[in-house]
């Protein structure tokens, strides 16, 4: 066969594309082809295909694992908000929604610590250490934070843990710290754990923020009716 009537190798692939049912009425082709792996070694066409439906199965398969577990987080976060919202629009005043709050963190998104410092002159309150006065040294190890306004997840300074869990500080091994700043209110939610990667600085803030909205306009309503009913 002459040069000019020699296939190239790209006719050859165009061929093979233009008619890929080729091989099916051409089986016993395949025993006689090989493609040259990686390691040096031939294999068939055909393995070389399983290869790589295989690798293309598992890959789809790890995709749609992963959709499912977005999806199912999504769901669970999306129950523990709606738990979180109805515990708020239950409470009645600051006191009961301070409650509420570390009764549903506790049981939903499964917190050891829940705090709440609202940033104005003390006032009477069934809580201790719920306000903290304007300018008091108890805000310096929060600088940063309130600065941000922007969550922080991971573990607290010991100033930082003093102010927001009294004496169960040492056990704080790990909290996010929520600045709560509105028009209206000015303060600070914390939640904490006592595992060391509950609350990791790589976690994402969006979640927080939402929460922290929630509960900062809840407790804003609160406490204008409290002041609308002195």
């Amino acid at each position: 066969m002459s040069e000019q009537q020699s296939l190239t190798s790209e006719q050859v692939e165009q061929f093979l594309l233009q008619h890929p049912d080729f091989f099916h009425e051409h089986l016993h082709l395949l025993e006689k082809l090989s493609i040259p792996h990686p390691s040096g070694s031939a294999i068939s066409l055909i393995s070389k295909q399983l290869e790589i439906f295989r690798s293309r199965h598992h890959e789809m398969e790890n995709q749609l694992t992963a959709l499912i577990d977005i999806a199912r987080d999504n769901d669970a976060s999306f129950s523990r908000m709606h738990q979180l919202t109805l515990a708020l629009l239950d409470s009645t005043n600051l006191e009961e929604a301070v409650a509420n709050l570390d009764s549903v963190l506790s049981d939903y998104f499964l917190t050891d610590f829940v705090a709440v410092r609202i940033i104005k002159a003390s006032t009477d309150s069934a809580i201790g250490n719920l306000f903290i006065e304007p300018g008091s040294s108890d805000l310096e190890p929060f600088a940063k934070e309130l600065a941000a306004n922007q969550p922080k997840c991971g573990r607290p300074t010991l100033a930082q843990a003093r102010v927001l869990f009294g004496e169960l500080a040492p056990e704080v091994k790990s909290c996010a710290i929520i600045p709560l700043l509105f028009t209206e209110l000015e303060g600070i939610l914390a939640i904490g754990s006592r595992e060391e990667g509950r609350f990791h600085y790589s976690m994402g803030h969006l979640f927080l923020t939402q929460m922290g909205e929630i509960i900062g306009t809840r407790l804003i309503t609160l406490m204008q009716q409290s002041q609308n009913d002195t």
